[in-house]
């Protein structure tokens, strides 16, 4: 009889020991896979979000700070507002590159146009933007003109209609960006020119017209010359301008970056402890079995095998549940996060875009690497002083 065999035949014969590691192995490594999954997901969410904004900083009201990160990163509807004064200013200070503004609209609630229930809506001039323009120029070919917008991954045309209609104002849909996992996703993008003529028809199409400041935006997208400092300027905008708070785009999300770290933390805790459990648990349980087969071990022996034989037959059976286990709650926890990732972002109150497929495999494989190591290491000594015992002794005992 082989050693697969063997350890198959003892899984069989030994199920409720089998079926205790199964669900101690199966527990820690979907709990693991899916904290995994979650902490990766807002932070790949959060990479995505950034790129796509594309500025180097942002520089938004005094004051502002949090409801604009919260807009851009949940899509929750905000109205900060400030003098497009401001736009000279920024664009003064040495090593700034170029500046574009982006006005923020109240957004719907409940909106028909899209599959969330608050939409984001974003100004932006197409003369100066760096951020919608370059996704436009590759995929539409041209810029928007009046009455055109794009959309963020959740944004459609209704059912049977031609246009999102918004304030009573008609607008094509010709695009939806890619997936970020943040407020991008529910965001509509449009022009200036648009947004002016939206508010203009507001006056009597809508039940309350869209109002517009004139001479106001939200917030100034930024990006800084080749070689220049990104904190000098930061530091610069924020010690010579008063009224506006300037943010790095790599501390862009500052406060939701700590509460990530907070979680990542508390995750690592929780599995550390899990893991450490379910070996001690796993131990024992393997022992009690161990010492259960000492003569069917014995007998093993005295036909002839050998200890490295009853020790790699032992150590099998614990890698074979190890294993299905390990494939087992890897499968479940994935399932489980793709399927209900809108609710877990909800409920977490924070973005999530699931991992690349690499990303995925490395997990996937770290999981399994994990589940196999905790279950051998847990069964080594009770596998190993089995295998040691002389025949005559096991018999006798």
């Amino acid at each position: 009889m082989t050693i697969f065999g063997l350890a198959f035949r003892n899984l069989r014969g030994n199920g409720i020991r089998s079926l205790i590691i199964f669900l101690c192995v199966l527990t820690v490594v979907a709990f693991f896979v899916s904290t995994s999954l979650i902490i990766r997901g807002a932070q790949n969410s959060l990479q995505t979000g950034m790129k796509r904004l594309g500025a180097d900083i942002l520089v938004v009201p005094e004051g502002a700070q949090s409801k604009v990160e919260t807009a851009l990163l949940m899509g929750k509807p905000t109205q900060v507002w400030m003098s497009a004064d401001y736009l000279k200013k920024v664009a003064a200070i040495p090593g700034v590159g170029s500046v574009s503004p982006q006005v923020y609209l109240q957004s719907l609630y409940g909106a028909a146009c899209c599959a969330v229930s608050e939409m984001f809506i974003v100004v932006y001039d197409p003369a100066t933007d760096f951020t919608i323009t370059p996704w436009l120029q590759k995929n539409l070919g041209r810029p928007l003109v009046k009455g055109e917008v794009i959309g963020g991954s959740y944004i459609f045309v209704p059912d049977g209609e031609k246009y999102i209609e918004l304030y009573g104002y008609n607008l094509t849909l010709k695009g939806n960006l890619e997936s970020t996992g943040t407020g991008l996703d529910q965001t509509l993008f449009l022009t200036m020119e648009t947004a002016q003529d939206m508010a203009k028809s507001s006056l009597t199409t809508a039940i309350s017209p869209l109002v517009i400041p004139p001479g106001e935006i939200s917030s100034i997208m930024v990006t800084v010359k080749p070689g220049a400092d990104i904190r000098k300027v930061t530091q610069t905008i924020l010690l010579q301008i008063t009224g506006v708070a300037p943010i790095e785009s790599p501390s862009l999300f500052g406060e939701f970056r700590k509460q990530m770290l907070g979680l990542l933390w508390g995750f690592l805790a929780v599995s550390s402890l899990a893991w450490v459990i379910s070996a001690v648990l796993i131990g024992l349980v393997f022992s009690m079995a161990a010492n259960e087969r000492r003569q069917e071990m014995a007998v093993l022996r005295a036909v002839g095998a050998t200890r490295r034989f009853v020790f790699l037959s032992l150590s099998t059976e614990a890698v074979l549940l190890a294993v299905g286990a390990g494939l087992l709650g890897i499968t479940i926890s994935a399932l489980g996060i793709y399927t209900f990732k809108d609710a877990i972002a909800r409920s977490l109150g924070m973005p999530f875009l699931f991992p690349s497929l690499s990303s995925f495999i490395s997990l996937f494989s770290i999981g399994l690497a994990l589940s196999i190591g905790v279950v051998f290491v847990a069964t080594f000594i009770p596998a190993y002083r089995i295998s040691q015992l002389e025949p005559a002794v096991a018999m006798r005992e």
